[in-house]
């Protein structure tokens, strides 16, 4: 039984149905939750544990949703959210330079076996894991994950002239990086 995000909803509201609507909505969104975590995570059970911790994070904070967003844009705040406290968190833990820490990450990618991109996907890869937290998470979000500036303004909280600046700074390094590393 499939159904819609807007059926879910309906459905959440009933306490003998919520469990089931909930996972529902897991199904519908947990490859897209996924895919925006990796990006900034790269490590698969990294990814793994965050996007855990945003589902139970979600299903804990139910009642505070109140359907001024749609619950996809509320799921990838909280994502956002985790995957930001994990990387703050992990740097914390290793206590690393942050040319230490993207080598780490740019390792990991290469020998990552989820990772089969070619050769330019992973350049792009590197390149992407030169710039700050934040450019790189707008430039995620806009590039892979096609979303507007006014959905990442709602999930991110800057405003939509800031992400522009963010993405074009990001666009202009990753361009730089191709240059200088051919």
């Amino acid at each position: 039984m499939n159904q819609t995000e807007s059926e879910c909803l309906l459905l959440l509201n009933d306490p003998r149905k919520r469990s089931q609507a909930f996972s529902q909505l897991v199904r519908l969104y947990q490859e897209r939750i996924y895919w925006h975590i990796r990006k900034m995570v790269l490590v698969h059970e990294d990814t793994n544990d965050v996007m855990q911790n945003t589902f139970m994070k979600a299903w804990n904070g139910l009642d505070g949703f109140r359907g001024e967003s749609q619950f996809l844009t509320w799921l990838y705040r909280i994502a956002t959210n985790e995957t930001l406290t994990f990387l703050t968190s992990k740097r914390n833990k290793e206590q690393a330079q942050t040319d230490d820490r993207d080598l780490f990450l740019a390792n990991n990618l290469h020998a990552d076996p989820y990772f089969n991109g070619d050769e330019l996907q992973l350049k792009l890869q590197k390149a992407i894991l030169t710039l700050p937290e934040k450019q790189r998470l707008v430039f995620n979000m806009k590039y892979f994950d096609d979303l507007t500036y006014d959905s990442m303004e709602e999930i991110l909280g800057t405003s939509t002239g800031a992400l522009k600046a963010s993405y074009h700074h990001a666009v202009k390094k990753i361009e730089k990086y191709f240059e200088e590393n051919e």
